[in-house]
């Protein structure tokens, strides 16, 4: 894939999904796109950390930015009346433990912060910045996401 078309996709992404953010007024169906766009970031990070693409900093950059628009938006798509609906995958913990929730949620932030500003222009650099984000996605989903079967 190359880099360009990869960073289109990206920003195609990013576009889209502020777009439905902003006009969705229901709050599972804006998170549910915000997540889908988290998880497509994700997917070519991973590419490149797992060698099936070359390593791109603008696509890697990219990523990042979708990212911390999660970090930035997702915090008040789970507002209290929304935990059921549309198929969601979000535990009642969210709205049991919110002050958790919002503390994982701070994190996983923090941790994209520090990414983008490693700004990584090698795939050890990438490997690096990209780790301690994967780490807090992960810590919120285990305790405030419903595994579901395929």
């Amino acid at each position: 894939m190359s880099r360009i078309f990869v960073s289109i996709i990206l920003s195609s992404l990013f576009i889209t999904a502020a777009a439905v953010a902003e006009s969705d007024p229901d709050p599972i169906l804006a998170r549910q796109h915000l997540m889908e766009d988290t998880r497509d970031a994700a997917k070519v990070i991973g590419a490149m950390l797992k060698g099936e693409e070359a390593f791109d900093a603008a696509a890697a950059m990219a990523a990042f930015e979708t990212w911390k628009k999660t970090a930035t938006e997702a915090g008040k798509l789970f507002p209290e009346g929304s935990e059921t609906g549309h198929d969601t995958e979000a535990k009642a913990t969210i709205w049991t433990d919110r002050a958790g929730f919002d503390s994982k949620l701070a994190n996983f932030g923090t941790e994209v912060d520090a990414a983008i500003a490693a700004a990584p222009d090698s795939l050890e650099a990438l490997k690096a910045a990209a780790g301690p984000v994967f780490k807090a996605c992960k810590a919120c989903h285990e305790e405030y996401r419903v595994e579901k079967e395929d």
